[in-house]
């Protein structure tokens, strides 16, 4: 099921898409939710990002290929960052270059969106603590990030969190394509069975070190092939049995 957040004729709602048309759905989540009787067509609605996250955990280098295009060591335990709510925009939303960066880099990224509150979660128990899986652009300011160490500045920015376009909830995790396309041309490709630690280790890892809360989402990391975007560039994460997220560079 692929549920989504959109606006039609200037009210927001949430839905379930169906092939090209999104059936709206009513309730306090769409984990418990109940469907309406109205149906749009998808290509005429605004939409949104697909969840309110309270805080984006990301991960660096947690795919194989990546470490080995950057010359690292395989880390030995997950290296996370975070990325605040306030970088966050939908399909079709602007990345906007900051004028103190030089050097803006695209990182496509399987996202997982937590369905409730996780603290201390086993990993055998993870998979009942996830709502679905999203496409994540990861966004930095690649000499931001060489300069300062630190990734906070670089990938802090508004809009460097790219997240939508809505969210599958029913897919393998472990086994599905990710990936990258610059003016249409494939920039990154790799399955996630190319991951360091995969994902239902990465929300045990994750939730003993902080609670997750409905909604927040993990960015499990990029795969060899990132690259810098330019203003007027078209930037597209596609990731298999999900579907496109895609954005413009300014």
């Amino acid at each position: 099921m692929k549920c989504v957040r959109f606006i039609n004729q200037g009210r927001q709602a949430c839905g379930v898409v169906d092939g090209q048309a999104v059936r709206e759905i009513a309730g306090p989540s769409f984990l418990q939710c109940r469907m309406l009787d109205n149906v749009f067509p998808l290509d005429g609605l605004q939409i949104l990002p697909p969840c309110a996250p309270t805080k984006i955990i990301a991960l660096g280098l947690n795919y194989r290929s990546h470490a080995e295009e950057l010359q690292m060591r395989i880390p030995e335990e997950p290296l996370i960052f975070m990325k605040p709510s306030s970088a966050v925009i939908g399909q079709g939303g602007t990345i906007v270059r900051p004028v103190m960066a030089q050097r803006v880099d695209y990182e496509a990224e399987l996202g997982v969106v937590i369905g409730k509150t996780s603290s201390k979660v086993s990993q055998q128990d993870a998979a009942q603590h996830i709502l679905g899986y999203t496409c994540v652009n990861d966004v930095t300011a690649r000499d931001l990030q060489r300069k300062d160490v630190q990734f906070t500045r670089s990938k802090s920015f508004d809009t460097f969190a790219p997240l939508g376009p809505w969210i599958e909830t029913e897919l393998d995790p472990d086994n599905v394509r990710v990936e990258s396309l610059l003016n249409g041309q494939v920039r990154q490709s790799a399955s996630t069975r190319d991951m360091i630690f995969p994902v239902y280790y990465l929300v045990m890892f994750i939730s003993h070190i902080m609670t997750l809360h409905p909604g927040d989402v993990i960015a499990t990391g990029t795969p060899s092939g990132i690259g810098p975007m330019q203003p007027g560039d078209t930037i597209e994460v596609r990731i298999e049995g999900i579907g496109t997220l895609r954005n413009r560079v300014a």
